[in-house]
């Protein structure tokens, strides 16, 4: 018990510390289940609409290759071919071989994919919108222990 003692005089925790960071991860818990259950509501899994978001979040000008979801996604790059081959069997995703080079897959979102997209994001913003304030008074106290 002293040695824990002593760690958190060293590093300037307090129990009220613990208390923001439990909270903090909580709150992103409760987002990532909002999310997963989101998803499950239109029938698709939380990676697939992570990987949807993905897609659509590339520039206009620019294709996303499976490999860039990959890296996006923090999965192997078979994952990421496997979960493409499910996203375009459910009409959601396209993919075409890149003119630039043969050995690359660029992505886009199929119309149906696009629409759907569209409504999952609106519910995922409504939510952040809501959960915001407590997120900016979690950062907000952090700020003011780091002055």
């Amino acid at each position: 018990m002293t040695q824990l003692r002593r760690a958190e005089k060293r590093f300037r925790l307090a129990t009220g510390d613990y208390g923001r960071l439990a909270g903090f991860r909580f709150s992103l818990r409760k987002f990532l289940r909002f999310s997963e259950d989101a998803a499950a509501s239109v029938g698709l899994t939380g990676q697939h609409y992570q990987a949807m978001l993905v897609v659509r979040a590339c520039p206009e000008d620019r294709w996303l290759t499976i490999a860039d979801l990959a890296q996006q996604l923090l999965i192997k790059h078979n994952s990421a071919v496997e979960l493409v081959d499910r996203l375009v069997e459910l009409d959601l995703l396209a993919r075409e071989t890149s003119r630039q080079d043969r050995r690359k897959v660029e992505l886009s979102l199929t119309t149906r994919g696009r629409d759907l997209l569209a409504k999952l994001a609106a519910v995922h913003r409504a939510e952040l919108q809501r959960i915001g304030p407590q997120l900016e008074r979690f950062f907000a106290s952090l700020s003011r222990e780091a002055e």
